[in-house]
């Protein structure tokens, strides 16, 4: 049996689908490789996303000043608190679709000024612009966060997009920085990460990928970088799943002085016109969507694969700014709004994801779980003065130890999940040494029904001494309600044995390990 290294698992499905069994035990061995010339895991990968979307924003993270709920300047303390806790890295707004047809001035000034348009990409409502720029630079602020813009390109144009930059980032006297002043701001927020429109492929104007290229290279042109230092980071508007054409293109087309990083967005949906319920699934749609879930596994190694050829030093980041799961609404709720809650299915592609992107370091540098609160995915749910904190929040809260810490390259054989005559790799691990020189193990069993138990030898790592927290429930269906906002939160994990610097670990069906060791 060949041993694959675990940031590698293209192979490892490619069998997997035709029902080859690759593991014929619940048992397996995690091999530690060469930590030396490994890559450090970017923070920005455990990065989040905001967009003006059902109540995501409204309701959501803002209820204004006046609202009975405490806030600063308009935004809930109680998620200010959540997302601090998490320690998030960015946070992506306003879109999404909505960045497309979202004109930036409208959401700057006096608020009873302010001009209203139509959501027309989401439920139809009247968006009144009363979250703008200043909110969301200034709560960015208060979260110690990189803030993420995406500009306009579909409905807006070149001097928009230059003066929004000029507007945010620019010292000296000018046009956009008096009018930044004029409206309560002497200094600028100096935004480094602009995206360069969104999915333009599809809602950001259904371009071809030639087309877009030379629009992009318009765009940046007159994006001015003096202001930030080393420069704005330049995102471009990359592919759907696998249009490896669409990344092909660009990076063929677009100078690499003029190109940060490549988006690309993945969602694990199991078919799009029939998604599935968000808590009433079966394991056959469970397993569906562990399926797509592990194609972020080959969507990155072949479009990096792109990328490596016309970008041999890694200059150019991937970036997968929209990932997550994607069911039908939460029954009763708008459907527009994309609401749904966060079951313990969840918190599995939480875990997968977060390992693959830990796993491939090495390019991708950035990711955006979709979305923060309300919408998708979410890490944060509320209904009025309300708060839960779902599975998500908690795998994401577990797996913040890796953020900037150097990858520990693992490789093992693993496990099968199988249902119905097919069959995926049931365990899934990443790990990572901090500057304090602690090591930090995360690993999923996504597998419905079946414990699986791994080793691994730390004797190279010098490790003495192991602790553990563990998220894991007794149905996959299970998820936090306002009602019992605690049904499902980490604890305290001691299932594994330690002797010689031999680890041994017992992993729970569907559950979420990240184990701590020190010296």
């Amino acid at each position: 049996m060949k041993t694959l290294r675990f940031y590698s698992l293209t192979a490892l499905m490619l069998f997997s689908s035709f029902g080859i069994s690759l593991a014929q035990s619940s048992r397996s061995t995690i091999q530690i490789g060469n930590i030396e010339d490994a890559p450090t895991i970017s923070k920005h990968i455990y990065g989040h996303f905001a967009e003006h979307l059902g109540r995501c924003i409204y309701e959501g993270f803002y209820v204004g000043d006046n609202s009975m709920i405490p806030n600063t300047e308009g935004v809930r303390n109680d998620i200010i608190d959540a997302l601090k806790e998490l320690q998030i890295p960015n946070l992506r707004w306003p879109g999404g679709c909505f960045a497309d047809t979202y004109h930036w001035k409208d959401g700057i000034g006096p608020q009873e000024n302010r001009p209203t348009i139509v959501n027309t990409w989401w439920g139809g409502v009247t968006e009144d612009n009363s979250f703008g720029t200043h909110n969301f630079l200034n709560l960015c602020e208060v979260l110690e966060t990189e803030p993420y813009l995406s500009g306009n390109v579909g409905s807006g144009t070149v001097q928009e997009l230059a003066d929004w930059v000029q507007y945010t980032n620019f010292k000296g006297k000018s046009p956009m920085s008096d009018l930044r002043r004029e409206n309560g701001r002497d200094e600028p927020w100096t935004v480094k990460y602009w995206g360069i429109g969104n999915e333009a492929w599809g809602c950001g104007g259904n371009m071809r990928p030639e087309y877009y290229a030379d629009i992009y290279k318009k765009y940046v042109t007159f994006m001015s970088d003096a202001d930030v230092e080393g420069g704005l980071y330049k995102i471009a508007s990359g592919a759907s799943n696998d249009d490896y054409n669409w990344t092909e293109v660009l990076m063929k087309n677009i100078p690499k002085n003029m190109l940060q990083g490549v988006a690309l967005h993945h969602y694990s949906v199991i078919d799009w016109s029939a998604k599935g319920s968000d808590v009433d699934f079966t394991e056959d749609l469970y397993f569906k969507t562990m399926k797509e879930s592990w194609l972020m596994e080959e969507l990155i190694v072949k479009h990096t694969a792109i990328m490596d050829k016309y970008d041999k030093e890694k200059k150019v980041d991937l970036i997968v700014d929209e990932w997550g799961g994607w069911y039908e609404v939460a029954e009763g709720t708008n459907p527009g709004f994309l609401y749904q809650q966060n079951t313990m299915r969840d918190a599995m592609i939480a875990g997968m994801n977060l390992n693959i992107f830990n796993n491939h370091a090495d390019r991708v540098k950035m990711a955006n779980l979709a979305q923060t609160v309300n919408v998708l995915q979410a890490v944060i749910l509320t209904d009025k003065e309300k708060m839960i904190l779902t599975p998500t929040y908690h795998v994401m809260n577990m797996f913040k130890v890796h953020q900037d810490a150097k990858l520990i390259p693992l490789s093992f054989e693993s496990p099968e999940y199988t249902f119905n005559g097919e069959s995926l790799p049931a365990v899934n691990a990443s790990a990572s040494m901090d500057d304090a020189g602690r090591m930090h193990l995360s690993i999923v069993n996504i597998d419905a029904h079946k414990e699986n138990i791994v080793t691994i030898d730390l004797n190279t790592l010098g490790i003495k001494k192991i602790t553990g927290r563990i998220l894991m429930s007794d149905k996959l269906q299970d998820h936090n309600t306002f009602d019992n906002p605690n049904k499902i939160e980490p604890k305290e994990y001691k299932d594994f044995t330690f002797k010689k610097g031999v680890l041994e670990i017992e992993l729970p069906a569907f559950s979420v390990i990240v184990l701590e060791g020190s010296k």
